[in-house]
């Protein structure tokens, strides 16, 4: 998935032999719902019979936690975190230590990558390092012909933490809430999601929005979802990476089961099988399992200058980020309050084709369009 600049790259090698879905789990807010949907959806997938790997990129650990996992030491010494998998540089490059030692088989069908609170370190221990951005593509590239579906949990920021996820994903899943401030953080995500394509992973693609602790009875909810839809709809046949994105359904209602089952360290099929929770992400699998593999892309045509200056200077082309695509999505006006608002009511696994290779690209590069 990433092509390094000095030799070929083992990750984009090994892709034909292995094509499991790899979805990342971004957004820079917390508290929207993107650990719940991670562990949720997977435990989900895992039910449906789907070999399924949680990774756990969050320095806070909560889906190590949601999971009531303790990373260990495995049997050969090796420390069974993400932060390990990162700290050691790529083969051929250097001497990783095996993806399988960190690995914890949490569930049946169900395996995670845990975290620890070290990660929160990773941004300065990596700061000079060489392929940071692609260390974990290059770890979990054995691991492809293990797993249907790799989810990636990523932390609520927009550091190489994050930036080693959407390298390694073919994907990109965005929970959030229906409010018009989580709106307006959508172009942020997005204007990222474009900078990876761009410069380290042209693979990777906007799967969608997923709705969290939704209450579709509220008229602003219903005006943010409609901006968003049309947003995504505006974008249609354009050569973005979010021009075939969509809102999934179904949305997940605001379920007390949800925020209560982490405590007791369960799934919330394991503690509660019935709830509205439960049956709204057992319908989100559903959907995830019955979509189409994303269509590539449309090459966007260059002008006559830049095919000029493709021939005279090649490194000339690298683009400077445009402004944020969700610029374009404008407030409207609240109606008065009415009090007539009130709250909601509480398939064989098809691993998507292998993506294509990445582009060359430095790493300091992207550090300066993202800082």
């Amino acid at each position: 998935m990433v092509r390094m600049q000095d030799s070929r790259d083992p990750v984009t090698e090994g892709q034909a032999q292995g094509s499991p879905r790899i979805i990342a789990f971004m957004n820079q807010k917390g508290g929207v719902g993107k650990t719940t949907t991670v562990v949720s959806l997977g435990a989900a997938l895992a039910r449906a019979g789907c070999r399924t790997l949680l990774i756990d990129l969050d320095p806070q650990a909560h889906v190590t936690l949601h999971l009531g996992v303790e990373p260990s030491v495995s049997d050969d010494g090796t420390p069974r975190a993400a932060y390990h998998l990162l700290l050691h540089e790529p083969a051929p490059y250097g001497s990783p230590i095996d993806p399988r030692a960190t690995i914890v088989h949490a569930r049946k069908h169900l395996a995670l990558i845990p975290a620890i609170t070290d990660q929160a370190a990773i941004e300065t221990e990596l700061a000079d390092a060489p392929h940071r951005h692609q260390r974990l593509a290059h770890a979990i590239a054995s691991l492809r012909k293990d797993y249907d579906f790799i989810l990636i949990d990523c932390p609520p920021s927009l550091g190489l933490l994050t930036l080693n996820g959407l390298v390694a994903a073919q994907e990109v899943i965005m929970p959030m809430q229906s409010h018009f401030l989580a709106l307006q953080g959508v172009g942020k995500l997005l204007e990222t999601v474009r900078l990876i394509s761009q410069q380290l992973n042209p693979a990777l693609q906007v799967r969608g929005v997923v709705l969290a602790m939704h209450d579709e009875h509220t008229n602003h909810a219903k005006e943010v979802v409609a901006d968003l839809r049309g947003f995504f709809d505006a974008s249609r046949g354009r050569a973005v990476p979010w021009a075939h994105a969509e809102v999934l359904n179904p949305p997940i209602r605001r379920n007390i089961k949800l925020a209560e089952c982490p405590s007791f360290g369960q799934t919330v099929f394991e503690y509660d099988p019935t709830c509205a929770g439960s049956n709204d992400y057992a319908e989100l699998a559903e959907e995830l399992l019955t979509q189409p593999p994303l269509p590539p892309l449309p090459a966007p045509a260059p002008s006559l200058e830049v095919a000029a200056r493709a021939q005279a200077e090649p490194e000339a082309l690298i683009e400077e980020p445009r402004q944020l695509p969700a610029s374009t999505i404008e407030p409207r006006p609240m109606p008065a309050h009415t009090g007539a608002e009130s709250e909601a009511p509480a398939a064989p696994c098809d691993p998507a084709p292998a993506a294509p290779a990445a582009h060359a690209h430095s790493d300091q590069s992207i550090d300066a369009h993202l800082i």
